[in-house]
């Protein structure tokens, strides 16, 4: 089982957690994204760079993301695609998307989508609190934790 985080967007917090995780549990944690990215001197933790363009990072993770691997994403598509190659997803606010949730959410995004085409303003995400991040933590070592004692645990779209 391996991490991997759609690091263009993740917020710093979710990173550290994963750093501590990854050191923890010695999973491999990669980060992708189309910048250069500082991570903490690990065997347990490296970064791919990928070149700039629209969705090349998710099509990188979506590629190499394997059955029973997890994936921290905020992004619906990737979330949606990894999902069916039978891997986790989590995002940053400690929220697993399933077969069923990823596809109402995936309608959503398209909806609000529309709208922001035909110049209706729509709102962003609110920030990350710290109830967010102690979720997502909390979120994390349980699936960690469940991964370790049952190194096949789950069905994809399945929350562990």
């Amino acid at each position: 089982m391996k991490i991997w985080v759609d690091a263009d967007a993740c917020p710093v917090t979710v990173k550290e957690i994963l750093y501590r995780a990854a050191q923890r549990t010695q999973v491999m944690v990669t980060l992708v994204a189309n910048q250069m990215l500082r991570t903490p001197p690990s065997a347990w933790i490296r970064a791919v760079q990928v070149p700039s363009g629209f969705d090349v990072a998710d099509k990188h993770i979506a590629d190499a993301v394997g059955p029973g691997d997890l994936v921290v994403t905020a992004d619906i598509p990737l979330a949606a695609a990894v999902v069916e190659k039978g891997a986790f997803a989590l995002n940053p606010r400690g929220e697993f998307y399933t077969r069923e949730n990823v596809r109402e959410l995936l309608d959503l995004r398209n909806f609000t989508d529309t709208l922001r085409s035909v110049g209706v303003q729509t709102c962003g995400p609110e920030a990350l609190s710290s109830a967010d991040r102690q979720k997502f933590a909390n979120r994390l070592d349980r699936f960690l934790t469940n991964e370790s004692a049952k190194p096949a645990t789950g069905t994809p779209g399945e929350i562990p």
